[in-house]
């Protein structure tokens, strides 16, 4: 095989320490091995980048562990002196039955040395960094949303049925209720001129959905819980705001994105961070939806398709893209709606989401790239496209039978084609 890289290392990485094999000798030359195993730590990591430079090395490959290859993916970045690779483990197996470090590490370094490792997208340190903030977000509003179930569902256990008139119970005057229940209000009369807005006129139901049986253990869990779903919105505010200051350099991107129907500013914030501002890291859109994971995947052997089960991809902005294809298949008047009612009605609408959800992903690539807006097509478009080929096929079978279809107009009507 052609040898790529003639000075390369492989590193077999770990929680506490790693192995290190340097391969360094031009083709066709007898080339030189040494193996070292350097600690964790940020010293001996700086040590590592050390021992590489004198050796000569330029390229470096890894497995994607866990998130151990990070901060020796950051230590390494740091340095500026090497190009860095890092790959996906299940690609990168060695041969059954001669697992050790250092042998992981000698055959990384062989697959380095000939290009057979495909190189796994790392964004910037920017969006790394905005990667964090907003996977933590995610993760924040996952707990709050388990807490307002827990909250509501102690309601229920109460006797107190919001649920049943207000449709947010977390809204304002299901917040005002609950937080006057917390401190010792049980009077159903005055619960129900705690209502706002239009809840105003159903003060009979709430007085009726207000008249419980709370004791004081639920008063107790009540304020715990609502102390708790406070915090939680406190720490989203402040994740948000940080976001958005780091998003700032990227204001051009987010409000190209936040046009896409369906996408909001939160779901556009996730989508910059997992997916970056640069398009040139992924040739194709097809590429950058498979990555996604919402592209169909490949499963042929002998002539016969035994799947299409979607790749594995990254499941972060694979949730953001299936959320928005959720909203934007909600969006009357978009070619997005008239797309999924069309695939709905032949096969699962789960199914039909994610392909929705691919078209996002195929829309949010060449926004990016060619720096232009969304353009809607409209709930006709399919309908236009299905007429030209409809036409095409009858003039086919027209000029077939020696007959030519040509339009002619009629008072009143669009063009229809007469045969002559």
């Amino acid at each position: 095989m052609d040898v790529v890289a003639s000075k390369c290392a492989g590193i077999d990485v770990h929680q506490e320490q790693v192995t290190v094999c340097t391969l360094v000798g031009e083709p066709g030359e007898r080339v030189r091995k040494e193996t070292r195993v350097f600690k964790t730590f940020t010293a001996t990591l700086l040590d590592l980048a050390d021992w590489l430079q004198k050796v000569g090395v330029t390229r470096v490959g890894m497995e994607s562990t866990g998130v151990y290859w990070k901060p020796v993916y950051a230590v390494l970045e740091s340095v500026g002196a090497f190009e860095l690779v890092v790959g996906n483990a299940q690609h990168m197996k060695n041969v059954p039955g001669r697992k050790t470090d250092v042998n992981d590490a000698q055959w990384i370094a062989e697959l380095l040395r000939h290009g057979l490792i495909k190189k796994s997208f790392v964004p910037p340190v920017a969006f790394r960094q905005m990667r964090d903030l907003t996977r933590y977000r995610k993760s924040m509003v996952q707990l709050r949303t388990a807490e307002r179930n827990r909250l509501q569902k102690l309601l229920e256990s109460a006797n107190v049925k919001l649920g049943s008139v207000v449709t947010d119970v977390f809204g304002m005057t299901g917040m005002a209720i609950v937080r006057a229940l917390v401190g010792g209000e049980t009077k159903p009369e005055v619960l129900a001129e705690l209502a706002c807005g239009n809840l105003r006129a159903k003060k009979y139901a709430l007085k009726q959905a207000t008249e419980c049986r709370i004791e004081e253990h639920h008063r107790t869990l009540l304020k715990l819980q609502l102390a708790q779903v406070d915090h939680l919105d406190e720490v989203i505010d402040t994740l948000d705001a940080e976001i958005d200051r780091r998003l700032e350099p990227y204001r051009r991107q987010l409000e190209l994105l936040c046009t896409i129907p369906g996408i909001g500013k939160a779901g556009a914030a996730t989508i910059l961070a997992e997916m970056g501002a640069d398009m040139s890291a992924f040739p194709t859109a097809g590429q950058f939806a498979a990555w996604a994971g919402v592209c169909p995947g490949n499963n042929e052997s002998a002539g016969k398709r035994f799947g299409t089960r979607t790749r594995k991809g990254n499941p972060y902005l694979r949730t953001a893209l299936v959320e928005a294809a959720t909203s934007a298949v909600r969006t009357k008047g978009s070619f997005f709606r008239d797309k999924y009612n069309r695939m709905g009605s032949r096969m699962p609408r789960k199914k039909a989401k994610v392909a929705i959800a691919h078209k996002l992903a195929v829309a949010a690539y060449a926004m990016l790239k060619n720096d232009r807006p969304f353009k809607d097509l409209g709930p006709d478009h399919l309908d236009t496209i299905h007429a030209k080929r409809r036409l095409s096929k009858l003039r086919k079978q027209a000029s077939e039978l020696g007959y030519e279809l040509t339009p002619h107009a009629s008072s009143g009507h669009q063009p229809s084609p007469q045969i002559s």
